[in-house]
């Protein structure tokens, strides 16, 4: 039994049945995972700062966002789901922004980081130990 495990919704899809699945950014002790179709995927140290450098920009405090929730990581920072209605779109759009000990916060589109961290969480289970 996990105890002291914390999550964050970062994402969902919908699955081939229509229904939407949740993906999950859980923290426990100080190992991040990936939570997808109800399947607990460990990250690899320092996976979420890489695709959030990677792949972001900084935050433009003038944009209004709504807060959909936030978890604290490990080792310091946070990471925050929001939601931004741009001027010329329709529906929101579901970002991610981390907030880090040092440097500026990073916001990314959630899809991008949820199909990254995936990608990076399913390689690892999948790579022979190292000697």
């Amino acid at each position: 039994m996990r105890h002291n495990v914390r999550r964050l919704q970062i994402h969902e899809y919908t699955t081939a049945t229509g229904e939407l699945a949740p993906i999950f950014l859980a923290v426990e002790a100080d190992e991040l995972s990936l939570i997808d179709d109800g399947t607990r995927f460990t990250l690899p140290a320092g996976a979420l700062e890489a695709v959030m450098t990677r792949y972001g920009a900084p935050v433009d405090p003038a944009e209004p966002v709504r807060r959909v929730g936030s978890i604290a990581l490990p080792h310091g920072g946070a990471l925050s789901h929001v939601r931004h209605l741009a001027g010329y779109d329709v529906v929101s759009r579901d970002y991610l922004i981390l907030e880090r000990a040092e440097g500026e916060p990073l916001c990314v589109m959630a899809t991008t980081v949820a199909g990254a961290l995936g990608h990076l969480a399913r390689a690892a289970c999948s790579a022979p130990p190292r000697a």
